[in-house]
């Protein structure tokens, strides 16, 4: 339940967005089903009342002060009293960069600023919450919203906000999938034609291209309450040899972790990394970045992983199988190029 106006807004600016809950494939009931792709970049509901405007994360932490490009864009538009839900990408070269918009979050204005004008971003559309003039959407159904949020666009004529690309066609959906992961996307959303929009819920579905990669195991972390494995710590050879971290792994299975850390601890005192080692934490992941054990490089593991950033897995990665038919020098950066 959304609460009242508040500051002027048609909505609350700390209202959530309607989330999605994964799936392994599309939905396919014919003519029930809208497809969107899955953008790679940061979710944002934006909130503009009479003049004043605001952007704010999935988290509801606000956005704006790191895109002054997109308030100032939206405080420019004639209409007011609208709420939109899309995705704030920043594209370099054709393809969306996810390290252009982390640089974003610094606490410098000056570098904020500078970097608005260097490589400003876009605001992509894909729902309407409430449409200009303050008249709410939520309860409306997905094909009215849709056909006001393409009113909506079509007036705004501006070069930072698009709207997202929809279809009803699977067979389109489905090439949208197969390609994500090659620009700016990174999977496929369904939304049910005939439903309102539901804030805080999870009422989508999202469909992600995962791969898969062979890893050697470079170093592991102890669990914080015991002294056995917590996390894999994966590195791929790069070009010149050297094996750099890309990333980690933790999902283990409680019942495989005694003998796992007996067969880690034998391997200690090697090497480990020999390029990239694992640093500090990111502003992206609280896995604790201290206190790794470096191991000789002899085990190969296959992860699934959903994304790459700047050569590392964006997020944690699921462990499939172990692979001693794999040599760890087979492990280089192709699987993942």
């Amino acid at each position: 339940m959304v609460a009242a106006s508040t500051k002027g807004f048609p909505l609350p600016p700390g209202t959530p967005p309607m989330e999605a809950h994964t799936a392994d494939a599309l939905p396919e009931e014919k003519d029930a089903w809208q497809y969107e792709p899955k953008w790679d970049g940061f979710r944002c509901l934006a909130f503009k009342g009479s003049e004043a405007v605001e952007l704010r994360a999935k988290s509801g932490k606000p956005l704006g002060r790191y895109f002054p490009e997109l308030e100032a864009m939206l405080r420019g538009l004639d209409a007011k009293d609208f709420v939109v839900d899309g995705e704030i990408v920043i594209e370099i070269g054709g393809r969306a960069s996810f390290d252009a918009l982390q640089m974003r979050l610094h606490p410098a204005e000056s570098r904020i600023r500078k970097l608005s004008v260097e490589t400003p971003a876009r605001l992509i559309l894909f729902d309407l919450l409430v449409a200009p003039g303050g008249k709410t959407m939520l309860g409306a159904p997905l094909a009215d919203r849709r056909a006001a949020l393409e009113k909506f666009v079509s007036k705004a004529d501006d070069i930072a906000l698009r709207l997202s690309p929809s279809t009803g066609n699977l067979t389109v959906a489905k090439r949208w999938l197969r390609d994500a992961t090659h620009g700016s996307t990174d999977g496929v959303v369904a939304k049910a034609l005939d439903e309102p929009y539901r804030p805080g819920q999870r009422a989508m579905i999202k469909v992600k291209r995962l791969r898969t990669a062979d890893c050697v195991v470079g170093g592991f972390r102890y669990l914080n309450a015991r002294r056995q494995v917590g996390s894999l710590l994966l590195g791929l050879y790069n070009d010149n040899g050297k094996l750099d971290h890309v990333g980690f792994t933790s999902t283990i299975a409680n019942d495989e972790r005694a003998a796992l850390t007996e067969r880690l601890e034998e391997l200690r005192g090697g090497p480990g990394f020999t390029g990239k080692a694992p640093g500090g934490p990111s502003r992206w992941s609280t896995e604790r970045s201290g206190d790794w054990e470096p191991v000789k490089p002899e085990l190969v593991v296959e992860v699934r992983f959903d994304h790459v950033t700047s050569e590392r897995f964006r997020h944690g990665t699921r462990l499939l199988r172990w692979r001693p038919d794999k040599a760890p020098r087979q492990c280089t950066f192709e699987q993942i190029a």
